[in-house]
């Protein structure tokens, strides 16, 4: 199974235009982040975590020709924002995407892409199978996929664990039992918004002490904004074993 890192970044920590901080100023190919989403390609099939904006982009950028199934954490624009660009999947694969996501989510993708469930379809919009989690394990793209419960703010999203990697992103709070979904994952990719605590997303600090509780093999930091710092000076801080993710990274695991 092979993981790549289609972006790394949130909404306020991709390139701005005349922004003078440290990050949009950085040549360090590492500092150039696009909205945060990974790519699990495996012998059986390719799935997406999380279809933001920068979608078309991120899957150009890495020749990806395949793609079987979109799995959504939640439905804020920087993650589903990029799903009319599906359409050239439904081209190359002649069939629906299959799109899963909870219930709530589902609400928030037939409203903002109302015109791709019309009975009356317009010719080459996306096409789209919505597919419910509802918390237990579900299969899709030859993977099985875990659902682990966490907290936005105030707004519940899922992470997911698949075979020996987690990955949670837009999370400030992980309750005792998704911590037990978690044991033994030898590679743990979690969002790490900037250095200060975050009312709605784990800070390094925090983000460190998650990796401390679930103890992976090795731990990469995402959806990193400029609040952060510059990836070559983060780098310096952190405790063995846990790097900063970067656009285009690929991590190979069972």
């Amino acid at each position: 199974m092979k993981i790549t890192f289609l972006g790394t970044g949130t909404s306020n920590g991709v390139p701005v235009i005349g922004c003078e901080c440290n990050v949009c100023n950085s040549w360090d190919y590492h500092d150039k982040r696009l909205r945060s989403s990974i790519m699990i390609e495996h012998e059986s099939g390719t799935v997406v975590i999380d279809v933001g904006p920068d979608f078309r982009q991120q899957m150009l950028r890495v020749g990806a020709t395949r793609l079987d199934a979109v799995v959504i954490t939640h439905g804020h624009k920087d993650h589903i924002g990029g799903m009319d660009d599906l359409r050239a999947f439904n081209y190359l694969n002649r069939a629906p995407v299959m799109v899963w996501s909870s219930k709530e989510v589902q609400y928030d993708i037939r409203r903002d892409f109302f015109y791709a469930f019309n009975e009356s379809k317009y010719p080459g919009v996306p096409d789209m199978d919505l597919m419910t989690i509802d918390g237990s394990p579900f299969e899709t793209g030859g993977l099985t996929f875990i659902p682990i419960p966490v907290m936005h703010h105030l707004l519940p999203v899922f992470g997911f664990r698949v075979g020996n990697m987690a990955y949670i992103t837009d999370c400030n709070f992980i309750p005792e039992s998704s911590f037990t979904l978690l044991e033994g994952v030898d590679i743990f990719i979690v969002n790490a918004l900037r250095l200060k605590p975050h009312i709605s997303h784990f800070g390094l600090d925090q983000a460190l002490e998650a990796i401390k509780r679930v103890a992976p093999k090795e731990a990469w930091l995402t959806h990193i904004s400029h609040g952060l710092g510059i990836h070559s000076e983060v780098e310096k801080i952190l405790p063995d074993g846990v790097h900063l993710a970067w656009d285009g990274l690929t991590l190979n695991t069972l």
